[in-house]
């Protein structure tokens, strides 16, 4: 087998997470990974494509799903056996913050003399911290990073300057460099995700473990690819905002993917998969000419697979017609993020919109060949109190009243943390926020509490951390039975979910008052059991599946290409 020249190392959320016993709650319930927040970046997927099109070989290794897979997987001798020219980590979200730096120290013990590189979003906020630790020879900052790390690889084989890399911290002689962010292009088409380098690398490495999205992908195969970086949205608690986007890429606005680039990437993948694509952003932030030619060339497509899009706000009757007439099966997500317009607007005022708008926009949907609307609710939010949780849910029930199933409602705890550059890290104490984490080491330390309260990094003057864990559990039960009563779930469903959130409970009460470690141990079993589906069953996430999700011969061309 041929070693590459890059790695590209996704760690667990907590590195030792199969040693540990930590009620994590239900910080995961509503993504496709689990608390060990297995799904690494799409970044890696651009990073891999880019460079293996300029001639190097990268192979993506997701650690996190190789050490839940396997109890006894030995992540050192594996390390240990890699021989590239450079290894690269993501630290994209802080609840990463233990497993990548943990996961560097390995790489740099058993590899002294191989660079390694971070990058990430949070990598790109804490890059000043991370190049003060041993075992991090680099970090990339910004949230395109595929051109610099092709110019940091040269350098590393003797043809460049470090001086002459974009976008790059580093240390020399004990003094920090802080390149200039030069790298920051106007839009996404430079590079693309190419499925079929991935599939000829999971028989390069013999490796199919390594490339997949999340633990349970091929029982819920959905892909998804960027429309946009950036927002123009300003959500006070969103890391990916548009104060945000300000802060890491010194950037007034989004940059768009061309619907040309992401109907070929669409077309790409559903040469291989009959599973769902989900399109990442709203279509509409790009103008009207951009969604029209997007759906335009999404009609001549003429797609087979149920492509799901993304709402930041309500939306035109022209506009859903429009969704409707150029695809075959498609479905929407709303974040409204709380019933009340009064949160929502301290939430984001920028794009505010109110109920009956959204409830226009519902109407609309339905009544045209929309498949599904997931509606999504949060707990933690400015100006929230415990009553305005409660009435959430009392607003769910209303919109199951008025909707047939298919409209459901989902309600998390935002966390474990708040994302850094955003408005409510950056000045909490203005919009009612106190926070209890703020170098990077705070949020490593955090990661290894015993109960997510702990964990979580934030509360408000509204709600102190202990009343978003009642509230979470409470808003969790109530949610659920209505869920059955309007038959969004079945019977054994609601069951299940309703002894988790009850069994959760009681864990989360018991491991309050301080347990020994070897008490803890004891509970391990019970602690990463009723740290998944607490909320709602994750199956309720995944969209309906073909008799066969893959198509053999399409992947079998990808290979002979």
């Amino acid at each position: 087998m041929k070693n590459a020249d890059l790695v590209l190392l996704h760690p667990p959320s907590v590195y030792d997470f199969r040693k540990k016993s930590i009620l994590y709650g239900p910080i995961s319930d509503l993504i496709p990974s689990s608390t060990v927040f297995e799904m690494y970046p799409l970044g890696f997927m651009t990073i891999q494509s880019y460079l293996e099109e300029k001639g190097y070989k990268v192979r993506i290794v997701n650690l996190a799903v190789k050490m839940m897979k396997d109890e006894s997987f030995d992540v050192r001798k594996f390390i240990s056996n890699l021989k590239p020219k450079a290894f690269g980590i993501d630290l994209h979200w802080l609840p990463h913050a233990h497993g990548s730096l943990e996961v560097a120290k390995i790489v740099k013990e058993e590899h002294p003399n191989i660079p390694v590189i971070f990058g990430g979003l949070s990598s790109t906020y804490f890059h000043k911290d991370l190049v003060e630790y041993p075992q991090i020879d680099y970090v990339l900052r910004g949230d395109c990073t595929e051109v610099p790390f092709l110019d940091l690889l040269k350098v590393i084989e003797g043809e460049q300057s470090l001086k002459e890399v974009p976008n790059l911290t580093w240390r020399n002689e004990g003094k920090t460099n802080i390149n200039s962010l030069e790298f920051n292009p106007d839009t996404l088409d430079y590079v693309d995700i190419r499925p079929d380098i991935m599939i000829k690398n999971v028989f390069r490495y013999h490796d199919l473990e390594s490339m997949l999205p999340f633990n349970n992908w091929f029982e819920n195969p959905i892909t998804a690819i960027f429309s946009v970086k950036g927002c123009v949205q300003g959500c006070v608690t969103c890391g990916r905002s548009k104060c945000t986007n300000q802060y890491y890429n010194q950037r007034k606005g989004p940059i768009f993917r061309s619907p040309e680039s992401m109907v070929k990437n669409m077309k790409m993948i559903a040469k291989f998969s009959r599973g769902p694509i989900f399109i990442i952003g709203d279509i509409r932030q790009g103008g009207e000419d951009y969604r029209t030619e997007l759906l335009d060339r999404l009609a001549e497509a003429n797609l087979k697979n149920e492509i799901i899009f993304e709402l930041f706000s309500s939306a035109s009757k022209k506009f859903l017609e429009m969704i409707d007439d150029s695809v075959d099966s498609w479905s929407l997500e709303l974040s409204p993020e709380s019933h009340s317009e009064e949160v929502r607007k301290a939430q984001d005022g920028v794009t505010f919109y109110t109920n009956q708008e959204m409830e226009k926009t519902l109407d609309i949907a339905t009544n045209l060949g929309c498949n599904r609307v997931d509606i999504f609710f949060m707990i933690g939010l400015p100006k929230q109190t415990p009553k305005s949780v409660q009435e959430t849910i009392d607003y769910c029930e209303y919109l199951f009243r008025k909707y047939d199933k298919r409209v459901s409602c989902f309600i998390s705890p935002m966390g474990p943390f708040l994302d850094p550059g955003s408005l409510a890290f950056e000045h909490p104490e203005k919009l009612g926020y106190k926070r209890f984490a703020y170098t990077l080491e705070d949020h490593k330390d955090k990661l290894v509490n015993p109960t997510w309260e702990e964990i979580l990094s934030y509360e408000t003057k509204w709600m102190s951390r202990k009343e978003i864990v009642e509230q979470t559990y409470r808003a969790a039960e109530r949610l659920n039975e209505l869920k059955y009563e309007y038959n969004r779930i079945d019977g054994a469903t609601n069951q299940n979910i309703d002894k988790r959130i009850k069994e959760a409970s009681k864990l989360k009460q018991l491991l309050d008052n301080n347990l020994e470690e070897s008490k803890l141990l004891k509970l391990k079993g019970e602690i990463n059991e009723f740290s998944i589906s607490t909320v709602c069953d994750k199956t309720e996430l995944d969209w309906p599946t073909k008799f066969i999700n893959f198509k053999p011969l399409g992947i079998l061309k990808m290979l002979m290409e």
